[in-house]
């Protein structure tokens, strides 16, 4: 059990290991802490490979906590458009804001200064502290947890808030009074490449294998216990491509909510035939000339998972209008908007990633960004 274990003589292992086996990651080049925040966040919930052309295109477009504060909405949405739970990025907005108006425009080297910011909690306060300014604060996150859950052998639901306050807790009394940052990273590190989540474990390559008492004892294979969450609820929707040429029709969805103030093709709660998608169609004013069933899709949010259908309706070009219908809803803005103009100024969440593709409609950092390692 991890409150009757003794993490001391794991410190120095695994800071030495990291020295010579971490990845070379962009965000590890500079402690700068703008830097290292947003990587930190742009991390949760979203893999490292993923992240690196996201990372760079982000501070290429807002180099300082200032050009944040500053960023208009549909920017900022667009910066991260394809890395979801964009509430991520409105609250290192609302952060930003904070911190020009109290702290000068710079990120505060105070552990529990930090802590205060909006969209910051214990795991990216302690990152932020220890590794641009060296404070001995921890950052748990459910790699450290389930490292320590193995060295230790504890079968604590690490879901429980008992199991993180524990974890931090333990850590506080090794915490290093210099090297803190490279000591959390080195946890990190030894939770994505060597005690992985799924799979067998990469024991040879661990630091702490002599320590690990589910090495010793083969129990890694139940470790960590994580309780299940409720079951997501399913909706059916039909996903709408309405389309002119070049033209398609979008939607901004309302500011509070799912995707809040995200842009979507128009769609309903539930499966429709051809016969009633031309119907809805017609009345949201456009003239429908022909329609093509789209492939199925489905994505899957924290409470809910969508399981759509889509058609692709061409419509005329006389009732294509940039403006707003009598029959569209009053929180449905709809207009017809060149696909190219989309990919550079309207971001269209990963929900819809299968209907973008099917016109070819670019989402997340540009091909070009990619080739050149962005």
């Amino acid at each position: 059990m991890l409150d009757q274990f003794d993490l001391s003589p794991l410190v120095t292992p695994a800071m030495d290991w990291f020295q010579v086996n971490k990845r070379d990651l962009p965000w590890r080049r500079d402690r700068d802490p703008y830097h290292i925040w947003v990587s930190e966040i742009m991390l949760q919930q979203t893999r490292v490979e993923a992240v690196k052309p996201y990372y760079q295109g982000f501070l290429a477009a807002l180099p300082s906590i200032a050009d944040l504060a500053a960023c208009p909405q549909d920017q900022l949405n667009k910066l991260w458009e394809g890395l979801g739970y964009y509430s991520r990025v409105r609250n290192m907005q609302k952060a930003a804001e904070v911190i020009m108006e109290k702290f000068g425009g710079q990120m505060p080297s105070d552990y529990d200064a930090i802590l205060s910011l909006p969209g910051i909690g214990p795991y990216t306060a302690g990152a932020i502290s220890s590794i641009a300014f060296d404070l001995p604060a921890p950052a748990v996150d459910g790699n450290v947890l389930r490292i320590l859950a193995r060295v230790s052998e504890d079968d604590i639901d690490i879901k429980s808030d008992l199991a993180k306050k524990r974890a931090q807790a333990a850590l506080e009394g090794v915490m290093p009074a210099s090297g803190s940052g490279i000591f959390n990273q080195a946890m990190m590190e030894i939770g994505a490449t060597a005690c992985l989540p799924n799979g067998d474990p990469l024991c040879g390559q661990c630091p702490w294998k002599k320590y690990c008492l589910a090495n010793r004892h083969g129990s890694w294979d139940h470790l960590p216990v994580r309780s299940k969450g409720k079951p997501r609820r399913i909706e059916e929707r039909t996903v709408f491509i309405v389309r002119n040429g070049s033209r398609v029709v979008i939607d901004r969805r309302p500011d509070r909510g799912l995707l809040a103030g995200l842009y979507e093709f128009p769609n309903v709660r539930e499966h429709l035939s051809e016969e009633a998608a031309l119907a809805y169609a017609e009345q949201m004013g456009y003239e429908p000339l022909r329609i093509r069933r789209l492939e199925e899709a489905r994505h899957i949010f924290s409470h809910v998972e969508w399981r759509m259908i889509g058609y692709e309706i061409r419509v005329s070009d006389a009732e294509l209008a940039k403006e707003m219908v009598e029959n569209v809803p009053a929180d449905k803005i709809s207009w017809p908007v060149d696909i190219g103009e989309i990919s550079r100024k309207y971001a269209i969440p990963s929900a819809f990633a299968a209907y973008a593709k099917a016109i070819q409609l670019e989402r997340g950092p540009k091909r070009e960004d990619r080739v050149m390692g962005l």
